[in-house]
């Protein structure tokens, strides 16, 4: 299999933002070498990506239920079961913790359900021999959606060691969360907003390359010179630009780690 230039390695091409001009987004990234991941949030949208990730060779699929988006839903792995068969499924999630929008009163109630469905997507990411797509956000000024998370993954880590693997994307903890991901053998990813703020420099810098991928968000945080407009997959050639001027390194070499380790956590190469 031939490796692209980059891999937009976190995406939500499936939203109604692309619904105009879809297929013009997918040739730009054709034309640029560009592959990308396509993440479920629900049952819906996991239906969605598999489907688009099956016409397209570029694109691939996360399937899986975010903590926060779909409230009602509670994760059923019967429900998913089907999903997972293709080749083209490579991740369960987007799944994690998001503490971002817990409102007074039902905090104890809110956590708890997050903890349970996450904990059934680790399951079944290691039933399928999958990695995990994930998402942290944790409430203002702390890092407790980041800690309760390490404190999950740790647990299953003891029993299932490289088994058990993934990726934190949209990375936006500090320093020694990073290290900790790194320490259990995940990776993680940055977005656009590395290319306007200077907050996570030092974890760039820090880290090894080997633990770092990008990706856009897409359709949200367009890097810097797109900064107010629809993000797409082919701006990860800003963010993986960028990881090489933060760490002070050959850019070709950077660009071709960005994909290899891509390869090596997701597609299995």
């Amino acid at each position: 299999m031939n490796k692209p230039k980059y891999f937009d390695i976190h995406g939500h091409i499936n939203f109604s933002k692309f619904d105009d001009d879809r297929e013009e987004v997918i040739k730009a990234m054709r034309d640029e070498g560009v592959w990308a991941i396509t993440v479920g949030t629900d049952l819906k949208t996991s239906k969605e990506v598999v489907e688009l990730a099956e016409k397209n060779e570029n694109i691939f699929a996360t399937v899986g239920l975010h903590p926060d988006d779909n409230r009602e839903e509670i994760f059923d792995a019967k429900n998913y079961g089907e999903l997972v068969k293709g080749d083209k499924v490579v991740a369960i999630g987007e799944c994690g913790l998001d503490y971002f929008r817990i409102k007074d009163g039902e905090e104890d109630r809110t956590k708890k359900r997050q903890k349970e469905n996450f904990v059934k997507q680790v399951e079944f990411a290691l039933e399928n021999d999958l990695p995990l797509m994930m998402h942290f956000r944790p409430s203002g000024k702390t890092m407790d959606a980041y800690e309760d998370g390490l404190e999950i993954l740790s647990e299953y880590k003891e029993k299932h060691k490289e088994k058990l693997r993934g990726n934190s994307h949209f990375f936006a903890g500090n320093l020694e969360i990073a290290k900790k991901f790194v320490e259990l053998g995940f990776t993680l990813s940055f977005t656009g907003v590395i290319t306007f703020a200077d907050s996570y420099d030092e974890i760039i810098k820090e880290i090894p390359l080997e633990s770092i991928m990008a990706e856009t968000d897409c359709p949200f945080v367009a890097p810097v010179p797109y900064r107010g407009k629809r993000c797409e997959p082919v701006y990860v050639k800003e963010v993986a630009e960028r990881i090489a001027e933060i760490r002070g390194e050959d850019v070709e070499m950077v660009k071709k780690a960005l994909v290899d380790n891509a390869f090596r956590v997701f597609l299995n190469g």
